[in-house]
């Protein structure tokens, strides 16, 4: 059957679709534990950029596992096809000539490492939540450390299961010393300076 399968080439290629928009394609891959920050810093980003005229498109964990992987539970395999999937789907957006953004544990180097072969050099943007775990667990949004610590999750990351930290992430943000808008700001700040979007007077 995959001898059969032939890559049809279109007409209109990424770089047009960029052009279009006055931007360049890329993926901004939040990583970190839960309760670092991640959806919180995307969605601020993600308006930011709305709001001064870009064409951008957000994943979120929770929600993609509401559709797309609700059958994929979180088992290290399970993760890594998770990621996988998601790492194939902003490759369609990216190709789209949006900027995408995607708010991931995704603990594993191996699979972030994956998802960056699939782009272009310098369009794979890895920011690192680096907020300590403490504040992390001081926050549980969805009290999801506790059900850990009392033995109701397994595999939690951080908890009883691993989180590999980023060796060389493009940027490092610490939400216990940094607000959403210095976050959001210092984010704006990488992406003009990469010229990924044009200063507008």
């Amino acid at each position: 059957m995959a001898d059969d399968i032939v890559w049809h080439d279109h007409k209109v290629v990424r770089s047009q679709r960029a052009e279009n928009k006055n931007q360049k394609p890329c993926l901004l891959w939040f990583t970190g534990l839960s309760g670092s920050g991640k959806s919180t810093i995307a969605n601020a980003l993600d308006v930011a950029l709305h709001n001064r005229g870009y064409h951008t498109f957000l994943l979120d964990g929770d929600n993609v596992r509401h559709g797309l992987c609700k059958d994929l539970a979180f088992s290290d395999h399970d993760r890594e096809e998770n990621i996988r999937r998601v790492g194939e789907v902003c490759k369609l957006f990216a190709d789209a000539g949006l900027i995408v953004m995607s708010a991931f544990i995704s603990p594993f180097t191996s699979d972030r490492r994956l998802v960056r072969k699939l782009f272009p050099a310098g369009e794979f943007i890895e920011v690192f939540m680096n907020t300590p775990i403490e504040t992390c667990e001081s926050r549980d949004p969805k009290g999801l450390y506790q059900k850990a610590r009392s033995g109701q999750i397994k595999d939690f990351t951080g908890i009883n299961s691993p989180y590999e930290r980023p060796p060389h992430p493009e940027l490092c943000l610490d939400t216990s010393r940094m607000s959403v808008v210095d976050c959001v700001e210092g984010l704006i700040a990488y992406l003009l300076e990469r010229e990924m979007i044009a200063r507008k007077d």
